[in-house]
């Protein structure tokens, strides 16, 4: 120390310095604790006299090392007073890095490692090196014990001036107030019965736990680990270190050594370490023999407790290796590792602690996992009271926490509450009562007054503040936490240590090495710092500040690839963006405010975006602690209406400072939300901060951590929260302490509409409490309190609150669940209300009205006594809408009680006693009992299966409203008058074991019930035997609507009494029987009629007549499969069936039918002529079985079908006396060969009526069809000719062309011997001058073109032959036009093939020139590749001078010349050229010049059409030019091309001159002013027009009245389609006026323009005398228009179409009283039809007679219309296609239509998609009625035109 004193100048001024210190020696001691946190400061080691004392801690402080000595001379020059020469000489001398001489660095003193705790001497050996010396037992156990005592020693100095480094600033020793603790899991049980020594922890809840209990678990073997888990700030450390101060004093005694590491000082360890070295090399090294000590531990390792203190910041091993052996080094954290899972020190007690988030893998499933929640309000108080002791001081504190609810959520965090305080007791002095705690409205402004606090008044330490800023930023960016000296620039550690925001310790990296590390007070003290020099620092730009602006979701675990530790940055830099900042950060800065606002902008901008983003959980939670902070209110609002309206957080903990964040945003939202915490670890009073919320309309919580406390605290919340309406509560630990809190505070929710505290550990006492409230809840809709414990007497208490409170609507009850459903009060007072309005004597409706009750108790154990408790409990009631006992112990009394009471119950709907232990014998004692009871509709009772279930209809005072639904469907019902309106009862006795013993008294029982309709006795055990008895005994049930026998063990004896009752009884009309599936079912013909109130879709058949539509006869049927039938069995069924009236329908099944039961079947056909149809299906027949049915039309007279499929089905229809045309006969896929042909057909010539006959998926062959054209002749055939699917190849084909000529009444043959594998011939009655032969898919080669051509030269009577893909190319179709040669006569022949759209116009015009006769007619489609070519024989040769006459006009120097020259010899006679969808400008227009080369030599040409093409403007003046030499032209097609207006002005002239023209069509073509006026002028000189076509080229009213003007000169006019013209009403009206004198006007379509109601009115006027066709859609026609129209249209004989699709006509749709005799379509699209305005309409259907097709989609038509519509389809004979689309049409509607359809309607389809049908009801409709069509048109939903 000379050298020192030397460079102060004097030994006077190193005396002085000395002195100085003698007096300060308290703080002297304090600051070399601090920089030598192990040095020993008690008396035994250093001199008595304080001078000497002060030169020794002066030498030891120089030792340390440079750093440390220029830290301690800042601290003296900072905090004590020193004079200003000498603090200038001290910071001269020692202030700086030279200022200390280098040889007062060296020597023994500065070796960090010779800084031991004094009295604890360090041996010279490591324990890993320490030599084995052999020691006796004893001394073993002396040395244990020698080191336990100085391990406890150690503990005891460490700790005598209260906790080390103490993180708090301004150190203060205050009394410790414990945090709140609380279970989370814990498979291991807690020991109850020691006492608790340590008193200082509170308990909460039964959850909770004090300090003993955190080591009191009954576990003797494996790891006992304990999980401290708690957000920062919580005091995990604190209580770290007091266990250690604990277990130092003794208190904790069931230890015996105590080990407290830390994972900050942990991971800085470089070497792997074995947990000896771990224990006694970096913490305390016994004295000698570490490895005996080592021993001890294990051998006692129960009484071992080892604390890791901050598990999350533990660096994790990239290594695989979890754990290591006892002898094995490793890293600190797998050595942790072992402890944990039992592989090191076993039996040994850990503790952890850490902050929520990812936990190791190594921690055992059974740890136990505590969370720490910091303070209530009790312990803020105490921990206020402490901190503050002057009494007045802490009265004003006190009432500063009180007054201030957000500061008090703040400070349920321990070290935020010792900031406020510190804070206060600044500010208390200054300000007056409720200002300080205004000056703290955020966590970041909380500690800036606390830096505020810490500096001198009125002076801001900058160059401190920023220093320590860099530090702590720098850190956060490593992940370092812990510094060394020379991290800290003397003057920041001098400041540091002056305000205690650093705090020191003593680490160990290596063995026998350490150092003095420094670390901020708190984590969270270091982020403030770094915040700070973030927001003030110039080198931060904005950019970097956004960058640190981030949310985190939850701690990952940490590995040197993650450091960052991070927590509360993002808090404190957006706090720090408050505008409250400004001046601080601005005077810390030295720049402006407007500086410093550029970077909070930057900070809320972030937060803005961060806001937009859809975050969840923690990450939410984080954002609004952010936005809290910012005091930013358009952030707040912009973050709560980024929410969504159900807000749900899973799995991570919650204190009550995140629920007070959110609460604070919720604030700023307008609309309601819903709040959903599940799994979430809550602080027990954290509902203390949705007081007041009033955003919160759905609050649910589901947590097992949720307890009483948690319950009363959410209690003080609830009456606050006004918007509340569901309240959850479940999966908690509530008892009846927490429902005693809960209960006084619902009554205050009135608001309140469904509560849940489901799921808890409520009991009979807490379950009634809470029923008892409901009374109080105005609003409430239910309550669920399942999940809990309840006993059956609770159960009936509670059944009678439902019973006596007016709002309880429901109870329901299963096992563990229990739920009260309710109707607010204010509903039921509505009730009750028009109940009072009833008369007096309508009393027992009025109590009907006013309320009814569903009450199901299930699985409760309820017994007979029970039944009869509840019997008189309901009776005294409300009218009951279910009452379910499902599942109880009733047995057959009880049945019987409960069925006794049904009529006195007055329950609406259906009472279940299923699962009740009901007998056979107490079926009958139920029935009994029942069958007085009037509202049963049904009764179901199987005892396999446990159901008995009695379904009720309403009181006939409550049906009124279903009645009146049902009155018109019901209408439709052909019924007598005298016909009760009662609903046939249905009894279901399924599987209940019956015999034929029981059924005496079983058919007794069921004779007491009035209206007995169905009755089921499947799955019982009848047998033969018991139908037979039950056949005499089914007259004395009445009339039933249907009997089901199946499954009762029937064999085909008990056909014949089955057929009997069909004979016998007249309410049988439909027998169903399947013996093997024991399927036996009796119908009658009534339907339920349930469909009507929205039942389900009756079953019904499909071919069956099975209403009285029209007055037909309904027919009945009988249905036998699965059975064999012999003759004699056949025989005797036949004669039983001869008494069945007619008519009637019989369907067989068997597995195979011989030929001689099949003849005894035929031959009993003529003795029922009551027979309509006879079906075999799925029957086996023999291959001779076709001649046998061929051979009935001789037998039986009465067949008018005969069809047979497969040799399996057969299907024979009879007809009636008024139906005697055409029979048809089908034998398909009956392997009909060569050798069958001519027997068939010698059968068949018997009959001489047959219209059509199939023969297709046979083996004909075409050898087969030589030998059928040979004996066709000898048919009588008038109809069609199926022979497909008959491998039949091309020879066959030119065999019937060759024989067609020998067929004179054949009319058309179509062949297909592609994959459609077609040959159909049609045949007339009459001989038919003209065939024609379709051929397609025949793959014809060049070898079969000579025969075909031979053929078609013989067959003089075919006129028109189609080839479609015949692979015939160019080359062959010339061969064959070449080769085709006739005496006289035209034919037309069709190619299709896909080269005709490639080879171009000229090509195809050249295969004409090479034809053998004239041609009359060219048609060439490109698209359709499609060429029509019609000659006409003989050819007739030119004279030659005609030809040089006609070749003079042609420009016979072009180089298609020859081809002009071949084609006028060939088309001379031309008549008609067509072109559509060609194009003409491939070839430079050398097309367009050849026609009109071509046009220029027709002299005869009628027809030309050119449509859809492409031509250009060169092209398009040559057609023109030749088009104006044919005068003699008829019909002229010029549509559909893309044409511009120039163009079009071309063709204009064309016209000129064509007087003869009779049809124009110039649609999509742009007609401007000066083309419509030279089109209007040309057409008045077109006399003899015909037909006229604008449509599309909006013309407007302009040319509309143009043609006005000149249409009265068309006499001969009949068709005009001028539709999508944009004509509005002044031209339609002028249009309407012209076209009344075109007195041959036919046609008139006028759609798509907006015509409106004056060109309807003006039309119904001015109605053409002969009109056929009349379009009008989309012409905004009004109810007045369609009205008058439609009187004006009625009786019109010649009316034929009629469309006004898609006008508004509600309330004015046509309907007629004349009718129209031929019209075929009417179409009414999208006109907003409903039932009433359809129901004229539908009736005026009937005078159509002629109609073909109805189109009413997108209307408004309901199951009514479709009812009035199923009464008149069948009287529609011509009726084909019905469009329903996209009406209102349901199952009810959709039932009827196929009732209609049934009765043997014509029509091929009804389209209904997209109606309200549920698609399983769609899928039986179509399998009954497959022309019910439910799909999309091509896949795709049919729209209006106009929509």
């Amino acid at each position: 120390m000379e050298s020192v004193i030397l460079q102060l100048g004097t030994w006077n001024k190193w005396g002085w310095l000395v002195r100085l210190l003698s007096k300060h020696s308290e703080w002297m001691s304090a600051k070399v604790k601090f920089f030598l946190p192990t040095m020993d400061l008690g008396s035994r080691n250093e001199a008595s006299d304080p001078q000497e004392r002060v030169i020794l801690q002066l030498s030891k402080l120089h030792a340390q090392g440079l750093a440390t000595w220029q830290s301690f001379i800042h601290c003296v020059c900072m905090e004590l007073e020193v004079p200003l020469d000498l603090e200038v000489q001290l910071l001269s001398t020692w202030g700086h890095e030279d200022g200390l001489p280098s040889q007062l660095g060296t020597g023994e003193e500065s070796q960090p490692g010779s800084q031991l705790h004094h009295g604890l001497k360090r041996p010279h050996q490591s324990c890993g090196s320490s030599p084995h010396r052999k020691q006796s037992r004893k001394q073993k156990l002396e040395l244990a014990k020698r080191y336990l005592q100085l391990l406890r020693t150690s503990a005891q100095q460490r700790y005598d001036n209260g906790l080390p480094g103490s993180r708090q600033p301004l150190a203060l020793h205050q009394a410790y107030v414990p945090p709140i603790l609380q279970w989370s899991r814990a498979t291991a049980p807690l020991d109850t019965q020691e006492g608790a020594v340590m008193g200082d922890l509170k308990a909460e809840d039964g959850t909770d736990v004090s300090i003993w209990d955190l080591f009191n678990s009954k576990t003797n073997k494996g790891p006992r680990v304990t999980v401290l888990l708690g957000k920062a700030g919580m005091g995990k450390t604190t209580l770290a270190h007091r266990l250690c101060q604990k277990w130092a004093k003794g208190q904790l005694d069931c230890f015996q050594a105590l080990f407290l590491f830390e994972f900050r000082q942990l991971n800085l360890i470089k070497s792997f370490q074995t947990l000896p070295q771990l224990l006694f090399d970096l913490y305390l090294n016994p004295t000698s023999d570490p490895d005996a000590v080592f021993q001890y531990l294990e051998e006692n390792a129960d009484k071992v407790l080892l604390i890791f203190d901050g598990l999350d910041e533990a660096l994790h091993s990239c290594s695989n290796r979890e754990t290591v052996g006892p002898d094995d080094p490793g890293p600190p954290f797998t050595l942790f590792s072992g402890l944990c899972r039992g592989t090191l020190l076993p039996g040994c007690w850990v503790m952890a602690t850490s902050r929520p988030g990812k936990l190791p893998a190594c921690l055992p499933r059974e740890a136990a996992i505590i969370h720490m929640w910091g303070f209530d309000g009790p312990r803020m108080e105490e921990y206020v009271s402490h901190f503050f002791s002057n009494q007045t001081l802490q009265k004003v504190a006190l009432a500063e926490f009180r007054a201030n609810r957000h500061l008090r959520s703040m400070c349920a965090v321990p070290i935020l509450c010792q900031v406020a305080c510190l804070c206060l007791r600044h500010l208390l002095p200054g300000t007056s009562p409720g200002q300080s705690a205004a000056l703290l409205p955020t966590v970041t402004q909380l500690y800036m007054q606390m830096v505020l606090a810490l500096s001198p008044p009125g002076f801001l330490p900058t160059t401190p503040l920023l220093g320590l800023g860099e530090v702590a930023l720098s850190g956060l960016e490593t992940g370092k936490v812990i510094f060394y000296a020379e991290d800290i620039p003397p003057p920041m550690m001098a400041f540091g240590a002056a305000h205690s925001l650093l705090t020191s310790f003593c680490v160990h990296t290596d063995p026998g090495h350490q150092e003095t590390g420094y670390a901020f007070t708190h984590l969270s003290l270091q982020e403030f710092f770094a915040a700070l020099y973030l927001m003030v620092s110039p080198r931060v730009s904005k950019d970097m500040l956004e960058c640190h602006v981030t949310l985190n979701s939850r701690w990952v675990l940490r590995t040197k690839a993650r450091l960052n530790l991070s927590d509360h940055l993002p808090t404190f830099l957006a706090g720090l963006a408050s505008c409250a900042c400004r001046s601080f950060l601005s005077h810390l800065a030295q720049q402006d405010e407007a500086w410093v606002g550029t970077k909070q902008t930057a900070v809320v901008q972030a937060l803005s975006k961060l806001a937009t983003h859809k975050c969840k959980g923690p990450k939410l939670i984080e954002l609004c602690h952010c936005v809290v902070e910012t005091q930013e209110p358009e952030l707040a609002g912009l973050t709560a209406q980024s929410l969504p309206y159900q807000l749900p957080f899973r799995n991570f903990p919650l204190t009550c400072a995140d629920l007070a964040a959110l609460t604070n945003i919720l604030e700023h939202r307008d609309s309601p939300i819903h709040l959903d915490f599940e799994g979430c670890s809550l602080e027990p009073h954290c509902p203390e901060a949705l007081v007041g919320c009033g955003q919160v309309e759905n609050l649910s919580f589901k947590s097992r951590k949720c307890g009483d406390a948690f319950a009363e605290s959410l209690s003080r919340s609830l009456p606050t929260m006004r918007s509340l309406k569901k309240l959850g509560l479940t999966g908690s630990k509530i008892t009846a302490q927490g429902i005693h809190h809960l209960v006084q505070a619902l009554p205050l929710c009135p608001q309140l509409e469904e509560i849940s505290f489901q799921d808890n550990l409520l009991k009979d006492q807490e379950m009634l409490t809470i029923a008892e409230v409901l009374p109080h809840l105005p609003l409430l809709r239910k309550i669920d309190l399942s999940h809990n414990n309840v006993s059956v007497s609770t159960l009936l208490c509670l059944a009678k609150m439902a019973v006596t409170f007016p709002t309880v609507r429901m109870l329901q009850v299963k096992e563990a669940d229990l739920i009260f459903l309710l109707s607010p009060l204010t509903e039921t007072a509505e009730v009750l209300q028009r109940a009072s309005d009833l008369p007096e004597n309508d009393s027992p409706r009025k109590e009907a009205q006013s309320r009814s009750l569903t009450l199901r108790l299930q699985k409760c154990q309820l017994q007979v006594h029970n039944a009869e408790v509840l019997i008189a409990l309901l009776r005294e009631g409300p009218h009951l809408e279910e009452v379910d006992l499902s599942g109880n112990q009733l047995e057959d009394e009880g049945c019987r009680l409960m069925a006794e009471a049904a009529p006195q119950l007055h329950i609406a709907r259906k009472l279940d006693l299923s699962d009740n232990g009901l007998s056979v014998a107490g079926v009958c004692c139920v029935l009994s009992a029942v069958s007085t009871c009037w509202t049963l509709t049904e009764l179901h009772i199987s005892l396999l299966h446990k159901t008995v279930v009695f379904t009720f209809a309403q009181e006939p005072e409550e049906q009124e409203e279903t009645w009146k639904r049902a009155a018109f469907l019901d209408s439709l019902m052909t019924k007598k008058p005298s016909e009760p309106h009662l609903s046939s009862r249905r009894i279901r006795l399924t599987h209940c074991g019956f015999q034929a013993k029981h059924l005496e008294q079983l058919c007794k029982a069921l004779g007491g019930f009035c209206s007995l309709g169905h009755l089921d006795l499947s799955g019982n055990a009848l047998g033969d035997e018991g139908v037979a008895l039950l056949a005499q005994l089914l007259p004395g049930l009445g009339t039933l609507q249907s009997l089901n026998l199946s499954e009762n063990g029937l064999s085909q004896d008990a056909l014949f009494s089955l057929a009997w009752c069909f004979s016998a009884l007249q309410w049988i009309f439909h027998v169903d029987i399947s013996f093997e599936s024991q399927h036996i079912l009796l119908r009658g013909d009534k339907r339920s009629r349930a469909i009507s109130a929205g039942g389900s879709l009756p079953e019904f058949s499909a071919g069956a007549q099975s209403l009285e539509f029209g007055q037909r006869l309904i027919p009945r049927s009988f249905r036998l499969k699965e059975c064999q039938l012999e003759p004699l069995s056949l025989t005797r069924l036949c004669a039983t069936l001869e008494e069945v009236p007619g008519p009637l329908e019989v369907q067989l099944s068997c597995e195979v039918l011989s030929d001689q039961s099949l003849e005894t079947l035929l031959h009993c056909l003529p003795r029922l002529p009551q027979l309509s149809l006879l079906q075999l299906s799925q029957t086996v027949l023999s291959p001779g079985s076709p001649f046998l049915l061929a051979n009935i039309f001789s037998m039986c007279p009465r067949v008018q079908k005969v069809y047979l499929r497969s040799l399996h089905h057969v299907t024979l229809h009879f007809r009636s006396s008024e139906e005697q045309e055409g029979v048809c006969c089908g034998f398909t896929g009956c392997n009909l060969t060569q050798e069958h042909v001519e027997s068939l057909c010698w059968l068949l010539r018997k009959c001489e009526d047959l219209n059509q006959l199939d023969l297709s998926a046979n083996l004909l062959g075409d050898d087969g069809l030589r030998c059928l054209l040979k004996c066709l002749p000898q048919v009588p055939i008038s109809g069609s000719l199926d022979l497909s699917h008959n491998s039949i190849s091309q020879e066959g084909v030119l065999y019937l062309v060759e024989t067609l000529p020998s067929f004179p009444r054949v009319q058309e043959a179509s062949v297909n011997l592609g994959s459609k594998q077609s040959f159909q011939i049609h045949f007339s009655k009459q001989e038919e001058a003209g065939k024609m032969l379709r051929l397609s898919e025949c793959g014809f080669g060049p070898e079969h073109t000579p025969g075909l051509a031979s053929s078609l030269s013989q067959a003089l009577q075919l006129t028109e032959l189609t080839l479609t893909r015949c692979c015939l190319g160019l080359k062959e179709l010339t061969i064959l036009l070449s080769l085709v040669r006739r005496p006289v006569g035209l034919l037309r022949f069709r190619v299709e093939e896909p080269w005709v759209g490639r080879v171009g116009v000229l090509s195809l015009l050249e295969v004409c020139t090479q034809a053998s006769g004239n041609v009359t007619e060219i048609s060439i489609s490109e698209t359709q590749q499609q060429l029509c070519v019609q000659l006409e024989f003989p050819r007739q040769e030119e004279n030659p001078e005609a030809v040089a006459l006609r070749l003079a006009h042609c420009d016979l120097g072009t180089h298609h010349s020859l081809l002009v020259r071949q084609l006028m010899g060939t088309c001379a006679r031309l008549q008609q050229l067509s072109f559509s969808q060609v194009n003409l400008c491939d070839d430079d227009d050398a097309s367009s010049l050849l026609l009109q080369d071509l046009l220029l030599s027709l002299s005869e040409l009628k027809k030309f059409r050119l449509t859809s093409s492409c031509v250009s403007a060169e092209g398009l003046a040559h057609l023109a030019s030749g088009l104006g030499h044919c005068h003699h032209l008829e019909e002229l097609d010029l549509s559909n091309n893309q044409f511009f207006e120039e163009a079009t002005e071309v063709l204009m002239g064309a016209l000129e001159g064509k007087c003869r023209l009779k049809r124009l069509n110039l649609s999509h073509l742009p007609l401007g002013g000066s083309t419509l006026a030279t089109l209007t002028q040309e057409l008045s000189c077109m006399t003899l027009l015909q037909s006229l076509r604008l449509s599309h080229n909006q013309i407007g009213d302009a040319g509309a009245q143009q043609l006005a003007a000149i249409l009265p000169g068309l006499p001969e006019l009949r068709k005009i389609d001028l539709s999508a013209n944009g004509i509005g009403p002044a031209g339609g009206v002028q249009l309407v006026e012209s076209l009344s004198l075109c007195r041959c006007l036919e046609e008139l379509i006028l759609g798509c323009n907006a015509l409106g109601d004056p060109t309807a009115l003006r039309l119904a006027q001015k109605l053409p005398q002969h009109l056929r066709v009349l379009h009008l859609p989309s012409s905004r026609l009004g109810p007045e228009g369609a009205l008058s129209l439609g009187q004006a249209l009625d009786g019109c004989s010649h009316v034929e179409e009629i469309s006004l699709a898609e006008n508004i006509l509600a309330g004015g749709v046509p309907h007629f009283s004349k009718g129209f005799p031929l019209l075929r379509q009417i179409e009414l699209v999208s006109c907003e039809i409903d039932n009433k305005t359809a129901k004229l309409l539908i009736a005026s259907f009937m005078l159509c007679p002629a109609l073909e097709e109805i189109l009413l989609s997108w209307n408004l038509l309901g199951d009514e219309a479709a009812a009035e519509l199923a009464q008149v389809l069948p009287r529609m004979a011509r009726l084909k296609r019905v469009d329903l689309e996209k009406n209102q049409i349901t199952a009810c509607g959709a039932w009827f239509l196929a009732e209609g359809l049934a009765l043997g309607s014509g029509i091929q389809v009804i389209r209904l998609w997209n109606n309200p049908i549920p698609p399983d009801v769609v899928k039986r409709l179509q399998c009954q009625e497959p022309r019910l069509d439910f799909a999309f048109f091509d896949n795709q939903p049919q729209a209006p035109r106009g929509s």
